[in-house]
Parts: structure tokens; sequence; C-alpha cells
């Protein structure tokens, strides 16, 4: 069942919690790609300075500004682009990025949407052997393999191009904890995540301590 602009029109945690388990389907020239929501992160209002909107009003953040349940599509540093749904009512500027997904359907084109944007037939041939759960990890992995651009800034996500469903697919336990990938408002715990699930982004300061607890380990002689 695919969600009503209702869903989106409520306070943005409860989108985010309750994006998890939920499905993002693309139709793209009648290719469709989707895969489970396991991973999201909110950004909410001019106070948030993680969130688009913290300037004010501008021509890239109107849409987050807008009417809930369209997408906002942006690209990251000039090179990947993210997908957002926008959340809240009319004015008040919010969305939840969409982190990670578990694929579902057109697993093989994902893959070769990964691999056309690699340098290098090595490159290429590792993004033909990814494991599923590797596929649409991290936020511009999963546009890339979604095969999701620019021009779907804005579709109405009760369309028939760009949606999300319900499928009854059963989440997991969901943790909570700090954003990752952002130079400020890294303190507030606003990613949400199916706890435990292979495709969910590793946290960067996780894998520096554990890369030290690996240095620290002496070699037996």
């Amino acid at each position: 069942m695919k969600l009503p602009h209702s869903f989106y029109d409520r306070p943005t945690l409860d989108v985010a919690r309750d994006l998890l388990g939920l499905v993002l389907v693309h139709n793209r020239r009648g290719v469709l790609t989707s895969g489970v929501i396991v991973e999201v992160e909110a950004y909410i209002g001019e106070s948030d300075p993680a969130c688009h909107a913290a300037p004010g009003p501008t021509r890239r953040n109107e849409p987050l500004y807008g009417v809930p349940g369209h997408a906002y599509v942006y690209l990251n540093y000039g090179i990947h682009c993210l997908v957002n749904v926008v959340t809240e009512a009319r004015g008040s500027p919010a969305a939840v990025l969409i982190r990670a997904l578990d694929p579902l359907e057109g697993i093989d084109v994902m893959r070769r949407r990964r691999a056309r944007a690699m340098k290098g037939r090595r490159s290429r041939s590792h993004a033909l052997a990814l494991p599923v759960h590797e596929i649409c990890r991290g936020p511009g992995n999963l546009t890339m393999a979604m095969g999701i651009t620019l021009a779907e800034n804005r579709v109405d996500l009760v369309g028939d191009r760009l949606y999300i469903e319900n499928r009854g697919v059963a989440s997991g336990p969901i943790a909570w904890g700090p954003r990752i990938g952002i130079r400020v408002g890294t303190e507030t715990p606003w990613r949400a995540w199916v706890d435990g699930h292979p495709a969910v982004s590793a946290n960067p300061k996780a894998l520096r301590r554990r890369a030290r607890k690996r240095t620290d380990v002496t070699e037996p002689g």
C-alpha cells in the first residue's frame, strides 16, 4: 500500500521511526527497483545547524518549506545525489534522509548502475559482485543504485515515479544515535536504524575505535 500525504504531515522524528521497514520504490523508464528502508536521519528546522533550512529560505532548500510527502533531492559536495522525504506542515522546513536500504527488486540493475559509476575494470568487477546488503549502504550508493537523480527533486511521493509502500515487512528492533557524515549538529541523536542490520552505515567513530584496538594488539612472536 502506497503511503498517503498524511503519513508525512507529522513530527519528523515520528516519520523517521515509522519509515524503517517500509519500501522505497523507484520507477525509472519502466525499470523498477526497490528496497526496505533500514536507516534514516532527521533534519528539523532553521534551528538545526545541519539542516539545509538553517540559513533560512533559499532557492535550493525551497522543497523543505513545501508540501509534506514530496522528495527533496540534492547534490552532496558536487558528487552524490541524496534523497529525502519532506515532513511536517507546509512552511515548517524538515525532512528525513534515506541512508540505507535492503534491496528487494531490480538487484542486478542496481549492481550494474553501481558498476557504471566506478572507474577501472577492477572497481567495476567489484561493484558487480557486491553482496546484496552493500549495494544500497549509504545515501550516495543508494541513489546511484536506484537511479535517483536531481530529476526526482520535488517529485510527489504519492505518484507513480518515486514512492514508499507498506508491504508489511517487520523491521526488527530500532536504535537511535548521532547523525553521521556531517560537520555540525553531530551530537543530536536523530539517526535511526534497524539494529544489527548489515546494510546500516558504519559509524566512523566506531571504525576508528576498532582500528585503534587492532593496532594496540601485540602480534604473537
